[in-house]
């Protein structure tokens, strides 16, 4: 397994980008602190500078192993599960550009809050899924993944679990989409963070890292021990990304999760 952070443009919204500023300055210390990745939250890729981006990832040695999407929900209001035909067309638009950025990038496109946050219900799951399923046909045939996150109740009216995800993923019914896994939301919803991994199993595409407090890890109470050890055991290979507040400060937290992180995985 590998490390990656979470890292966004300054003009993000979302507080648990621990890192936010100009790319050049972020990839130089996630590459001081050893990571391997650079997860990036990407409203609209159609105002990114790709030839930049990849200069600079290629200078640091870095890859990005997934672009969140949910700032296009936080900022923009796109949904999914939204009751306007036109909003939810704007959304299915919207990673229709992620996807082809990812295909580039040979990265993950993250499907969290742009599914939306309307409470369950029959219509409200038909259109999300509706949404996710033509996202997932255009990304099987650009090569790319879809990752769906289950968030905690506080942020979302659905989706909020492993078992539910996975019962969402097959109504979907397409192989381009998997899951996310995210500790925090996890010890927010899951009865058991390991059951639900070995649940989960192989369709685990992706792995977010926050400590109960959303602080890095070993800043709370979660047993990453276990954790790592369970997706070990599931095979997951992957990135650890470390999706988390700037607490004390941004630097310390990419250096405290480095820290951490590197030593449970040693």
């Amino acid at each position: 397994m590998k490390l990656s952070m979470a890292v966004s443009t300054p003009d993000a919204k979302f507080s648990a980008l621990a890192l936010k500023g100009p790319y050049d300055d972020i990839f130089s210390l996630l590459h001081e602190c050893g990571y391997e990745g650079a997860e990036l939250a990407v409203r609209d890729p159609a105002r990114l500078d790709l030839e930049e981006l990849e200069r600079l990832l290629n200078r640091y040695n870095l890859v990005v192993p997934a672009v969140g999407t949910g700032r296009a929900f936080g900022e923009d209001g796109l949904s999914f599960s939204s009751e306007n035909e036109t909003v939810r067309r704007a959304a299915v638009e919207r990673i229709i550009s992620h996807i082809d950025l990812c295909a580039r990038l040979k990265a993950l496109v993250i499907i969290g809050l742009i599914v939306g946050n309307a409470p369950a219900g029959k219509a409200t799951e038909n259109y999300a899924a509706g949404c996710l399923r033509e996202c997932a046909d255009y990304a099987a045939g650009r090569g790319v993944t879809l990752v769906v996150e289950p968030i905690n109740r506080y942020e979302t009216g659905f989706i909020t679990s492993v078992d539910i995800c996975m019962d969402f993923l097959e109504k979907v019914g397409s192989p381009s989409c998997r899951i996310l896994f995210d500790t925090f939301h996890a010890n927010i919803e899951e009865p058991s963070i390991v059951g639900s991994i070995m649940k989960a199993g192989s369709l685990i595409g992706h792995v977010h890292v926050a400590d109960s407090n959303r602080k890095h890890p070993g800043a709370g109470h979660t047993d990453f021990r276990a954790i790592v050890e369970a997706l070990d055991k599931i095979g997951y290979t992957g990135f650890l990304s470390a999706e988390i507040l700037p607490l004390p400060d941004p630097e310390a937290a990419a250096r405290n999760n480095a820290r951490f992180m590197k030593n449970l995985l040693s």
